[in-house]
């Protein structure tokens, strides 16, 4: 008898049986499945699932997130191919639906989180290590709110890329992430950019916000301190912060870890 499944952009999937053969086109999606003890059921993954290590060297790349080796992932023979509505274009899931099932995440929030990984833990037949998860986050998320409960809130802006200089918005996990760190995100909702990823004008930030602090993260662009110091010098008092983009942008079961990532950040704070 088939099972019926909806995913996080409301497509519904059915299943004969617990699907077997998975291929990952997100990187932190990647990590969840394998810290949900599916490791052996993995088939392919992109170039840029770094985690686990081994990885690299024990499954099929089938390219990147926004450019995909469809060949590849045919030969691979997959059940399911697990896709993001923000990292995956909706021309590749388009294509890919053609070979196989292709569940879509949606990830904004800590709730949507969660969401992803019961859903994963009912498709796959891992509810007691879904939970597990579940349980990990939600303490971690508790404990963290605790810790910063004193806390003054301070303006922030989080950079991803320079040459063109571009932040994350509202409507971004990583805006979730700043938030839980008591951040008010200076581009969260700002009318004078569009989209969650805008292109900004790096001499107007102290009109348009004038921020505590800057965040540049680790990736996708590798800022050095010639752009800290250069970001500075567009604010009144800004402290400029290196941090770790992964633990901004990473969903899945990298909470546990973000959570005292982000302890030790708002000590050096």
């Amino acid at each position: 008898m088939s099972r019926i499944f909806i995913d996080q952009i409301g497509n519904h999937h059915s299943f004969e049986i617990v699907p077997k053969r998975i291929i990952s086109l997100v990187p932190s999606q990647t990590e969840l499945l394998y810290d949900l003890d599916l490791e052996e059921s993995i088939v392919g993954i992109t170039k840029f699932c770094v985690h686990p290590f081994h990885f690299k060297s024990t499954k099929k790349i089938i390219g990147g997130t926004k450019k995909v080796h469809f060949e590849k992932i045919r030969l691979l023979q997959p059940d399911i191919i697990i896709a993001n509505k923000e990292e995956n274009t909706v021309e590749i899931v388009e294509e890919l639906s053609k070979i196989c099932p292709v569940w879509v995440t949606n990830i904004v929030t800590v709730e949507d989180n969660l969401k992803v990984i019961s859903d994963f833990g009912q498709l796959f037949n891992k509810r007691t290590e879904a939970q597990k998860w579940i349980d990990k986050i939600n303490f971690g998320l508790e404990d963290f709110q605790q810790f910063v409960k004193d806390k003054d809130v301070q303006k922030a802006a989080y950079f991803i890329w320079a040459n063109p200089y571009m932040v994350a918005a509202g409507n971004t996990f990583i805006n979730e992430m700043l938030k839980i760190n008591k951040l008010e995100n200076i581009y969260d909702n700002n009318p004078k950019y569009e989209g969650r990823y805008p292109e900004v004008v790096i001499q107007k930030m102290r009109i348009q916000g004038d921020p505590d602090l800057v965040l540049l993260s680790s990736e996708p662009f590798p800022f050095t301190d010639q752009h800290a110091f250069e970001l500075g010098r567009h604010t009144h008092h800004a402290k400029t912060v290196f941090v770790d983009g992964e633990m901004f942008s990473w969903y899945g079961s990298r909470l546990v870890k973000a959570f005292q990532y982000f302890k030790k950040l708002q000590e050096s704070l």
